[in-house]
């Protein structure tokens, strides 16, 4: 009979160190996945900084949020411009008829 207490003893013992070994490595993946995640943001993040250095990204997103704005401030550019090539013009043919 004490031949079955060792027995049951002993499967208690590694049962437990078992679980203890299983536990560590469940652990041990968890903590390299949290890295390997981590990593990876950091890495987006590097791939996403410059843009946000050279104003790019601030470009972009004010240029979808007004758009109709940005039509709007196009179309007054426009009418200045073609006001200045009309005063160009009109300079020139004034040279032109003094010479």
């Amino acid at each position: 009979m004490s031949q079955y207490r060792d027995q049951s003893g002993g499967s208690l013992s590694s049962l437990i160190s078992g679980a203890v070994l299983g536990a560590a490595g469940l652990a041990w993946w968890l903590f390299s996945e949290a890295e390997r995640r981590q990593k990876t943001k950091k890495h987006r993040a590097m791939l996403y900084a410059p843009r946000i250095q050279d104003g790019s990204e601030a470009f972009e997103t004010s240029q979808q949020s007004g758009q109709g704005e940005n039509k709007e401030h196009l179309e007054q550019r426009v009418e200045q411009l073609n006001s200045a090539i009309a005063d160009v013009r009109k300079q020139l043919e004034d040279l032109g008829a003094r010479s």
